[in-house]
């Protein structure tokens, strides 16, 4: 079979945007990017309007230095200018926020950025790695907890293609037992 890659020069505005906003997110916590992103910077030639981020439970202090941080390097959230309305009124409630990049249309791409949630969430931050087939510097939940999550959680069309998807590329690595007790542990803490 033949093995799908990625080069540096096909970074596209997606790719771009993303490693430009982790590489702000890294300084004040650990993240990590999950659902349709990971399966796009496999390759899969679908369009999406924005990439999904869990980030660690920060203190206020600490989303406020990295919201001023995200602000300085032209990135806005479209909920608030207020960081202590962001973190109040959405991040604590469970809630997510959004950031664009300042244009004059703010036109996707989004990041859509929430804290993590609950054990699931936090055995993903643990395991949380960088793909090297991606060319991207981000870190991604393992391919284990995607395909779990699209099947078991989403599945909409475009999940199943996207799990469909990151089985043929990692089928001779695939864990199918862990992506059964992350299966379970979504019917048990999300459905």
């Amino acid at each position: 079979m033949k093995k799908i890659t990625r080069g540096v020069t096909d970074k596209n505005i997606l790719d771009i945007f993303a490693e430009d906003f982790c590489r702000i997110i890294e300084k004040y916590t650990n993240y990590f990017i999950c659902s349709g992103f990971v399966s796009i910077a496999h390759g899969r030639s679908r369009a999406t309007e924005d990439i999904d981020m869990i980030i660690e439970k920060i203190p206020k202090e600490t989303f406020t230095m990295m919201h001023k941080d995200l602000v300085k390097n032209n990135f806005i959230c479209m909920q608030s200018d207020n960081p202590e309305k962001i973190y109040s009124d959405y991040l604590i409630q469970g809630n997510s926020i959004r950031y664009v990049r300042k244009s004059k249309g703010m036109f996707p791409p989004e990041m859509e950025l929430k804290f993590v949630k609950d054990s699931l969430d936090e055995e993903q931050m643990q395991e949380r790695r960088t793909f090297p087939l991606t060319k991207l510097n981000l870190y991604f939940s393992s391919i284990e907890s995607n395909i779990a999550f699209k099947e078991e959680y989403l599945q909409s069309d475009k999940d199943m293609e996207d799990a469909k998807h990151l089985r043929i590329i990692y089928e001779e690595s695939l864990d199918e037992n862990k992506i059964n007790k992350i299966k379970e542990k979504i019917r048990r803490l999300r459905l």
